[in-house]
């Protein structure tokens, strides 16, 4: 891919995260943690759709949360179409991020190996 290209793709994907960081806490859905948030988006190279990398802060049923999301999905496509200035409006998919929860997980066992040690 040429070095324009990807620069464009990364401004593009960049673009879809920080709209949607700004939707998703605007939306009221019970299912969606409150502190959820928005790790990274993936658009296609042709705009046509876009994996959205979801991450939350507590315990919470991942099937209500992708629920949640889906019920959300025609929403914050649509508050997408209107602040991303680009020609197709991508089609949403989620996935949970685990990586925010694993690393707080690794700290943990961390911290308990250092207590264990004085």
């Amino acid at each position: 891919m040429p070095l324009n290209k990807s620069y464009k793709q990364g401004r593009i994907n960049e673009d879809v995260k920080r709209i949607l960081s700004q939707v998703l806490r605007d939306i009221k859905d019970p299912r969606i943690p409150p502190l959820a948030s928005i790790m990274r988006a993936e658009v296609s190279t042709d705009m046509k759709y876009a994996k959205v990398y979801i991450s939350f802060y507590g315990e919470y049923d991942e099937a209500e949360v992708r629920k949640g999301l889906k019920a959300a999905r025609g929403y914050m496509r649509r508050k997408l179409g209107e602040q991303l200035s680009a020609r197709y409006v991508p089609e949403l998919t989620f996935e949970i991020d685990r990586s925010v929860g694993n690393a707080a997980r690794i700290d943990e066992l961390i911290k308990k190996t250092h207590t264990g040690d004085k």
